[in-house]
């Protein structure tokens, strides 16, 4: 850590970075930041930045109210702005005075999981496919206004999105975020923006850092960009496919040759932890009212609480490897939307799918139909049940649960 820390400090010389943001996030994932002086940067290594957590939503009680926002010199990131700005970015760990991981703190939750299944021999690694919109106007009073009339995958050669999306990826880039691809989405204005594999932690702040980003470039175009999941009625909705796998140092856990969809025991056991603590785990991965309204059929959200290989609506995906890459076997979860904590929403993932690998869960069968066309008593008769439909469900359903209780801590999880 401290050869970390002499790096960014150079780094921060070298550069002639004018400011540095600490960044950190409330227990619904809204970011915050504090900035810095360069000049104060070594001082913030050593002793943190003190303020009172009980002015942020989910942090402490009046009573308890001082943490301190330590610098984690890992996510050091230099920051490209509009305007021209040398600066960098660094996220921090919140933790007690007494220097103990402060349990509000939604990184602190997943980091505390990640070492559960680095105790477990395990490695999360994550892929996430972020949907979005991009809208004229955030006017509430006005209808929601889609800058295009575009659908999947058009070639939108005239249209302003397109230079946005472009200038969006190339600022993501220069801010050290790894673009695997990008393109219209069904919608009108709807865009998505998957970022390239890698930890689960880093993932998180990337996530972060990619919605800062979209906004502040769409801010500067002129325009509103939106992680809303479903800002317009009748439209598809916008989620956060995430692909997930677990490695056991450079080895992916999830494959297995030998079997006939290449997933070892591993695999199938944390999609059927997955599946089975589903319920539970949504009021995290789709924590507002308007994440409901997505979460319908016809829109290709799943509703319904199986698994498939080439099935849109099943709840979890088995993607197909790519030729010669047989190894990079992964799942798809496909219930999230980017309006999540991306801290809390892996954590609960990891959570649900550990609990399957270590009680071993017996996999359930393919879903092969369309689920959408089955009667309830056809879906019934094969054990697939659905996910909450309303947010008032999903957190009744999180209150029963002692996964998510464990996985979030009690801070987290009474909040």
């Amino acid at each position: 850590m401290e050869h970390r820390q002499s790096y960014v400090l150079r780094t921060v010389e070298e550069r002639k970075v004018h400011l540095v943001r600490l960044w950190f996030c409330d227990v619904l994932g809204q970011l915050k930041s504090v900035a810095i002086s360069p000049v104060e940067l070594e001082a913030a290594f050593e002793d943190g930045i003190q303020f009172d957590g009980s002015a942020i939503d989910g942090f402490s009680r009046v009573q308890e109210s001082d943490v301190l926002a330590m610098p984690d010199a890992s996510s050091f990131q230099l920051m490209a702005w509009g305007d021209g700005e040398v600066s960098a970015r660094l996220f921090c760990d919140l933790v007690n005075l007494d220097g103990t991981p402060f349990e509000g703190d939604p990184r602190q939750v997943l980091k505390r999981n990640l070492a559960r299944a680095r105790e477990a021999g395990f490695t999360l690694m994550c892929a996430p496919e972020v949907e979005f919109f991009y809208l004229a106007s955030d006017d509430p009073s006005r209808a929601p206004e889609p800058l295009d009339n575009a659908s999947y995958f058009d070639l939108t050669t005239k249209d302003v999105s397109s230079d946005i999306r472009r200038a969006t990826i190339q600022r993501l880039e220069a801010t050290g975020i790894p673009v695997e691809y990008s393109f219209h989405e069904d919608a009108p204005s709807q865009h998505e923006i998957d970022l390239r594999y890698t930890d689960a932690l880093t993932m998180a702040d990337n996530v972060m850092t990619f919605r800062q980003v979209v906004k502040q470039v769409a801010n500067e175009l002129g325009v509103y960009a939106t992680f809303m999941p479903k800002p317009i009625e009748g439209a598809f909705g916008s989620g956060m496919h995430t692909q997930v796998s677990l490695f056991e140092g450079d080895v992916n856990a999830f494959h297995d040759p030998g079997d006939e969809f290449g997933l070892s025991k591993v695999g199938k056991c944390f999609i059927a932890g997955l599946l089975h603590h589903a319920r539970e785990i949504t009021a995290i991965t789709n924590q507002t009212v308007n994440s409901y309204k997505r979460l319908i059929a016809g829109y290709e959200a799943p509703v319904h609480v199986c698994w498939a290989r080439n099935n849109e609506s099943a709840l979890v995906r088995l993607p197909a490897p790519k030729k010669g890459k047989e190894s990079s076997t992964r799942i798809e979860f496909r219930s999230p939307d980017p309006a999540c904590n991306p801290y809390l929403a892996f954590a609960v993932m990891l959570a649900a799918g550990l609990k399957g690998v270590e009680e071993g869960y017996d996999l359930p069968p393919e879903a092969t139909n369309n689920i959408y066309e089955m009667t309830p008593e056809e879906r019934a008769a094969e054990g697939i049940g659905s996910l909450p439909q309303n947010l008032a469900e999903a957190v009744s359903a999180m209150e029963e649960s002692e996964l998510v209780a464990e996985a979030l801590g009690e801070h987290v999880f009474d909040y």
